[in-house]
């Protein structure tokens, strides 16, 4: 429901027709055009009307015309005047509200949300930020207020590179790093370019994050699967599809399987990309969160010339801070900001705040306390795990904020929508499969993944006893959800936060695995 605060306010700026003078006096015609500006809904309930004599000014009139106007349509019952306040819109003046923009479907909400990629979205920091703008807004130039650098603010662009070098063990120069509006954003403008330097298709992880293959497939190009294994990306079955030389790939922590790519896979890859004089797309997603020891260093400083580095403040800050950066190898720097490729760059003013935010040292304090907050998080949900499922065995790296749970003769897919009819929500690793699983690979077995980000820790003991529960249901074959196979998903969709719980079972929802926003 949208609220009041956000339906009402001056409505100074109406448009009005005053129609033709032969068609009435003035007077007249604005208690017309005023009454047609409600029924329609240009003027919504508790707007508040300009005084009379501004409106009067506005329209070179005399302030009587107004006054009559105004009197007409309080007698009327469309307008409340009272003594000391403004002249609004009554609330019951026959106005057919529009719909809210999100009336047509309601979202599903659940109570403990598990779905991978979701940062702690209570920790951002909301004061520093906004001081961080507030001196943006205050003292960017009058010449850093107008259109902005297509590559981006350039002193944020030599703060990132600084950032980048020390923090990522990456090699790029300020000219190499073109700022844009998120990894998505930044992986677009990379295969507009491949597109038009002849590539036809672009390799991705299976499994692997769902929006990539899609944004892939939108910028023109042909995503190709490649399988990974507990060592990351199969570089072997990616030398093996000959026409493919770009490859998308998560080397620091691989989502959702949650590898990091082995020593050895990384040389391989690189010798790969240098072979074929191809492309690497290193998506750098959460690598500053690695909790057993410190985090490996990006692909990038190992091949500068045919590795793109792109990251974003999605998964450090929040999704609603649209900001990340592509640190790409000088050939296909121009072609990232070039009009029939590049995008609109993110506004100036956050720019100026992420500049602020990391040359005051507010950034890298963030992130040390994000990695104590998501271990201690995660440690707890180990311990919980090992309390109710005693039997599973968690996989994926001690590394940003999901892990991989095995469970043997217990379809992971049933498991998923049982547990949302008890206000749970996560995903099944087979939610991000783009092809079928390895013949080889044990039937009996399948896996959630389950995240634990943007999850209280007061939350974790319910969240994992339910899910216990979900799965013993399951099992038993007492699932208040029957006739739901393995196969029976619905199409992915990005997740939202959590939120109170219902008073009831929710109507099964679809699950939402594509829920790594960035």
């Amino acid at each position: 429901m949208t609220h009041d605060r956000e339906r009402t306010g001056p409505a100074w700026g109406t448009f009005l027709e005053l129609a033709d003078p032969a068609e009435g006096p003035l007077h007249t015609r604005l208690a017309r055009a005023l009454r047609a500006a409600v029924t329609g809904g240009r003027l919504a309930v508790g707007s508040i009307l300009p005084p009379s004599r501004v409106l009067a000014a506005d329209l070179r009139c005399s302030r009587w015309v107004v006054t009559e106007a105004y009197a007409q349509l309080v007698a009327e019952g469309y307008f409340e005047a009272r003594s000391g306040s403004a002249t609004r819109v009554r609330a019951h003046a026959g106005v057919t509200a529009p719909p809210d923009a999100g009336a047509g479907a309601s979202r599903w909400t659940p109570r403990f949300d598990l779905l991978p990629g979701v940062p702690d979205l209570r920790a951002f920091p909301r004061k520093r930020w906004a001081d961080m703008v507030r001196a943006a807004t205050t003292e960017l130039t009058w010449d850093e207020l107008g259109y902005p650098d297509a590559a981006g603010l350039p002193r944020l662009r030599r703060q990132l590179a600084s950032y980048l070098a020390r923090g990522r063990g990456a090699r790029v120069e300020p000219e190499q790093l073109v700022v844009c509006a998120g990894t998505l954003d930044g992986v677009l403008r990379l295969c507009r370019a491949l597109r038009a330097a002849g590539h036809t298709r672009v390799a991705v992880e299976d499994p692997g994050w769902t929006q990539l293959r899609l944004t892939v497939t939108a910028a023109g190009l042909t995503p190709v699967p490649v399988a990974v294994d507990e060592q990351g990306l199969r570089v072997d079955l990616l030398r093996r599809a000959t026409a493919v030389r770009a490859v998308i790939v998560a080397p620091a922590h691989q989502f959702p399987t949650g590898v990091v790519l082995a020593p050895t896979r990384r040389t391989e890859l690189a010798d790969w990309a240098r072979e074929v004089d191809g492309l690497i797309m290193e998506d750098d997603y959460d690598a500053e969160f690695r909790y057993d020891r410190h985090p490996v260093g990006a692909l990038q400083g190992m091949a500068p010339d045919h590795v793109a580095l792109l990251g974003s403040l999605s998964k450090t800050l929040s999704p609603a801070v649209r900001l990340g950066w592509v640190a790409a190898p000088g050939r296909w720097t121009g072609a990232l900001v070039a009009r029939d490729t590049g995008g609109a760059p993110p506004p100036v003013i956050d720019q100026d705040a992420f500049s602020r935010f990391l040359t005051s040292g507010s950034y890298d304090r963030h992130l040390r306390a994000s990695r104590l907050r998501y271990k201690r998080r995660r440690d707890h949900l180990l311990r919980e795990l090992a309390a109710h499922l005693p039997e599973a065995a968690v996989g994926g790296a001690a590394a940003g904020f999901h892990l991989l749970l095995p469970l043997r003769d217990c379809p992971a897919g049933d498991v998923v929508k049982e547990a949302a009819s008890h206000d749970v929500r996560l995903a099944s690793l087979d939610d991000y499969r783009m092809a079928p699983e390895d013949p080889g690979a044990d039937a009996s077995v399948s896996t959630l993944v389950v995240g634990y980000g943007n999850l209280t820790d007061r939350a974790v003991p319910e969240a994992v006893r339910r899910l216990a529960q979900a799965i013993q249901r399951v099992r038993d074959g007492r699932s208040a959800t029957p006739g739901v196979s393995r196969t029976d998903r619905s199409p992915p969709s990005p997740g939202a936060p959590s939120a109170p719980p219902a008073a009831a079972a929710p109507p099964l929802p679809a699950p939402r695995p594509a829920a790594r926003p960035s």
